[in-house]
């Protein structure tokens, strides 16, 4: 089975504006697939942006299978790449933080609600998600999703792991001064769960937040098989099925569990 070829879009778009956003991904997806790219995930809150009034991601959210996610199906389709956004989503009156996973046919593959929300501005705009582990196939790979502060909570990461998880995608925003997530904790939850884990940051100024780019897609063996810097950038790693396969034969975490000793975690 060939390495899934993903590409990292670190990128904060335009505040409020989805027609750019989604102009913006459309580039960005033509020059996944001429990079032969399968796979192109985007940061948190992607398709509107993140340092919203609260007003205004309630009018800005869109249900899973809405407008939005129609444009990008097609983006998807011609392009032949999967996409992974990160969205505010409405069902009924609720609004959730959700990223949604649209295979290279255009189809919707997965959608996911962001189950720990950071901070007072996170818990007065979204309801918390309550779906812990969220997975689709692709390319011969299980394919997990998160959100950003979900993977700082091992728990989190490990239950995707004896769910069989190959690929975690995080779309986050992480922001200053916090970037150790990035450049320390990713990686070691790669390893510890014996998973890639793409990790795909907004950039710069927006609001009151500083955003630190510093994307990465992190592999089983704990190395960081490509950075981003701290601006705009398109970034490329893969995800290889035997380094995985060969890094779970090597790597005893999992086999060594002892569950029976951790019942009062939860």
């Amino acid at each position: 089975m060939p390495p899934l070829r993903t590409a990292l879009l670190q990128s904060s778009g335009r505040l409020g504006d989805t027609a750019d956003n989604l102009k913006a991904l459309d580039e960005a997806a033509a020059r996944a697939a001429g990079a032969q790219a399968g796979l192109l995930v985007t940061s948190e809150m992607f398709l509107t942006g993140y340092a919203l009034e609260i007003e205004d991601v309630a009018r800005l959210a869109e249900p899973a299978d809405g407008s939005s996610a129609r444009a990008i199906g097609e983006i998807a389709r011609r392009h032949g790449v999967a996409v992974l956004y990160g969205y505010p989503e409405r069902e009924g009156e609720t609004v959730y933080n959700a990223a949604q996973l649209i295979g290279p046919d255009g189809a919707r593959l997965a959608n996911y609600r962001k189950t720990h929300l950071f901070g007072c501005f996170e818990q007065d705009a979204f309801t918390p998600g309550d779906a812990p582990v969220v997975q689709a196939d692709l390319n011969g790979l299980r394919i997990g999703i998160m959100i950003c502060y979900d993977v700082e909570f091992p728990e989190n990461v490990r239950a995707h792991a004896l769910a069989g998880t190959d690929l975690l995608l995080v779309p986050t925003a992480q922001m200053h001064p916090f970037q150790f997530v990035a450049e320390q904790v990713v990686p070691v939850r790669a390893f510890e769960n014996q998973m890639y884990i793409a990790y795909v940051n907004r950039t710069g100024p927006e609001g009151e937040f500083e955003f630190v780019g510093l994307s990465c897609l992190a592999s089983p063996d704990g190395v960081t098989r490509t950075r981003a810097g701290r601006g705009e950038e398109l970034v490329f790693g893969e995800a290889d099925p035997e380094l995985l396969r060969a890094s779970r034969e090597t790597n005893p975490y999992l086999r060594d569990r002892r569950p029976g000793l951790y019942a009062s975690l939860v």
